[in-house]
Formats: C-alpha cells, structure tokens, sequence
C-alpha cells in the first residue's frame, strides 16, 4: 500500500481558554449559605467562597453553614 499523498494539510487546533463564572466576593445582604451535593457527601457552601467539610450528614452541613453566618 502506498502512504496518502494528496491529503489536505490541517491547520492546528489552538486551544482556547475556558470561561469560569465569577463569585462574587460579599453580597449586599451578607453570607448567603447552602448546601451542595457531591457524590454521597454534603457540604456547606457559602457566597463569600467559604466551603465546609465534606459530610455525610446534610444535617451536620446545615449547621456547618449556620455557624459560619454566626461566627
């Protein structure tokens, strides 16, 4: 078999930078706290970027997230 000669050149593939959204840093109103879902854990997650520990409980995420709002 004889290698393809006559194929067109492809012009490489630049990569390109991925969008991320911004958080905002302090909302007007104060710390907004909720929870998120990861696999089978829970954690508190917060508007000023504070994150919780990872739990298994929602519960004990919930309170995570309410002493971070008090403290």
């Amino acid at each position: 078999m004889e290698p393809h000669t006559n194929a067109p050149l492809v012009t490489p593939l630049v990569p390109v930078p991925l969008q991320r959204p911004q958080l905002q840093s302090q909302p007007a109103a104060g710390h907004i706290t909720s929870t998120a879902e990861r696999g089978s854990f829970c954690l508190a997650v917060c508007s000023c970027g504070w994150t919780g520990p990872a739990r298994r409980s929602r519960d004990l995420a919930r309170k995570d997230a309410s002493r971070h709002t008090t403290g």
